[in-house]
């Protein structure tokens, strides 16, 4: 059962076809690409001092990282020489800071040393799920003017890849689950969803066992702020993309004085629990398909109506693919849609797919599915959405029963036509019998007294909705969160073409040139 993924990586064009490539691992065949004035990678950092705010033992924060090559990820290749991996020790419960440990994977590439240093960039590119050892290769080309002055850092969150990740079924289950109609349409239909729901939230039980009460946001916080004492930083910079925007916002909570130079984009709306989450989203991919729909000459309320036909179809009689053994389901297919919403580069793929449906074939539609669902040829899946449901269930508390979600099914086609009823049902099935219980209706990120936050709204924004970065600036306090608009489209906004916002967000993290408060990038 997938949730509309809160990530950057869906923003990338590349994914529809290329997906996310690389892992993290100790090697002894890393080469040092300094330029002899800095740190090697095969131990020679300093040794962190211990921060006296601290109440973890020294241990933890003054540890020394054992930067090595990275390895590849199954058929794909290592990232390259100037990249380094390490394993971050934290502790599994911060309530017992001295108990057990797990590890945390980082990644980096050194600055380029062509300005004075400042010092770690940390990324989180969102999710939450999403594996930030993966990520930063994949997107750093794009980051090289802050690689100038900082050394460019991400990992993968507790429960997520290469550090304890959550898997709570295997490939061939997950693959027998998408025949699961997420929108159900009868009394059978709806115990098959919502036993799949339980089955699902199970199968984490049994494989993430003493790990699933420790995946939440705020727990990913603290280890951030290890990660910033290891790495010799006084304050945390941060650069935090869709849900990492939530991460960042909680971060700042929890450790104000901390705070640095801290970048979110593709900004999360602190204030919604579940249910508003799940309208917020509708509302947004209903935007973004208007928008697509004006771009290609068509009325969006008759183009919409066209599609939702389309996908009705689909659910009385699936359409037949050129993939043996596969056929494309509703669920698949506004999957495939959603994908394509992320990003205006990617409204062609979506007109194919769609033309090739009406004529009765899934092949374009299945694809695009499954570059979403991050499953390759061989059917082998990525683990990023059970991590996702794993952190977001601990998180929310927020509970809908299958009869609320049922009668919150008119609003939400009110809200959205096609998205509106996934939507949904999602709110009860995503988190249905969760074998531990959330922690908050919504994320606390007020942060008084923390150096100024720049918090990026792109009104075109399909899964982050621009509403919500004003709510974050806000909620982050006066003279905390400064608001940037960029009128624009597609999830995030660095990096899409707008010399105003790289410009804008280049200043702020290089120089720390704070905008004004509510400064529009038209372009």
């Amino acid at each position: 059962m997938p949730r509309f993924v809160r990530s950057a990586a869906l923003a990338a064009a590349g994914v529809l076809v290329a997906g996310l490539a690389v892992g993290c691992g100790g090697s002894d065949d890393d080469k040092d690409r300094s330029d002899g004035k800095r740190p090697g990678p095969t131990g020679a950092d300093p040794a962190p001092r211990p921060d006296p705010s601290s109440t973890l033992p020294a241990a933890l924060t003054t540890q020394k990282l054992d930067w090595g090559g990275c390895k590849g990820s199954g058929s794909d290749p290592a990232p390259g020489d100037e990249w380094q991996c390490a394993t971050l020790k934290v502790p599994l419960d911060y309530e017992k800071p001295d108990g057990e440990t797990i590890g945390v994977a980082l990644i980096r590439a050194k600055s380029t040393g062509e300005g004075d240093r400042i010092g770690s960039l940390l990324f989180n590119f969102g999710g939450p799920g999403g594996s930030g050892v993966s990520m930063l290769p994949s997107f750093a080309d794009g980051y090289g003017k802050l690689r100038e002055r900082y050394d460019l850092v991400s990992f993968d969150p507790r429960g997520v890849g290469a550090s304890e990740g959550v898997r709570c079924r295997s490939d061939k289950d997950t693959q027998a689950a998408e025949r699961t109609d997420l929108t159900p349409d009868t009394p059978a239909e709806e115990r098959a969803y919502f036993k799949d729901a339980a089955d699902f939230g199970a199968g984490c039980a049994r494989s993430a066992k003493k790990l699933l009460p420790h995946v939440s946001t705020a727990e990913a916080a603290r280890d951030m702020d290890v990660m910033r004492q290891v790495l010799g930083d006084a304050k945390l910079h941060y650069f935090g993309i869709s849900y990492g925007t939530e991460l960042g916002g909680t971060y700042a909570h929890l450790f104000p004085k901390k705070v640095g130079r801290l970048t979110l984009d593709a900004v999360v709306d602190p204030t919604a629990g579940g249910v508003g989450h799940a309208q917020n989203q509708a509302r947004g991919f209903q935007r973004a398909l208007d928008n697509y729909l004006k771009a290609n000459g068509q009325d969006p309320k008759a183009g919409t109506k066209k599609i939702v036909d389309l996908l009705r179809r689909i659910d009385a009689k699936p359409l037949r693919t050129d993939t043996p053994g596969r056929k494309l389901s509703e669920s698949l297919a506004t999957t495939g849609i959603t994908v394509t919403l992320y990003s205006k580069q990617t409204w062609p793929a979506l007109t194919n797919a769609l033309e090739e449906a009406e004529k009765g074939n899934g092949t374009a539609l299945l694809e695009l599915a499954d570059a979403y669902n991050e499953r390759d040829a061989s059917g082998r899946y990525s683990t990023q959405a059970h991590s996702q449901r794993a952190i977001s269930c601990r998180d929310g508390k927020e509970r809908p029963t299958p009869e609320q979600a049922k009668a919150s099914l008119d609003r939400f086609r009110e809200i959205s036509p096609l998205f509106g009823t996934f939507m949904g049902w999602d709110t009860a099935g995503w988190c249905h019998k969760w074998p531990v219980a959330g922690l908050h209706d919504s994320p606390e990120v007020s942060a008084p007294g923390a150096d100024p936050v720049l918090v990026v709204g792109n009104t075109g924004d399909p899964a982050t909705p621009y509403e919500g970065a004003r709510k974050m600036a806000d909620e982050l306090g006066k003279g905390v969160g400064v608001h940037l608009t960029w009128k624009g489209e597609g999830h995030g906004a660095y990096g899409n073409g707008s010399d105003c916002v790289d410009g804008t967000i280049n200043d702020y993290l290089l120089d720390g040139k704070v905008p004004d408060d509510n400064k529009v990038c038209e372009s």
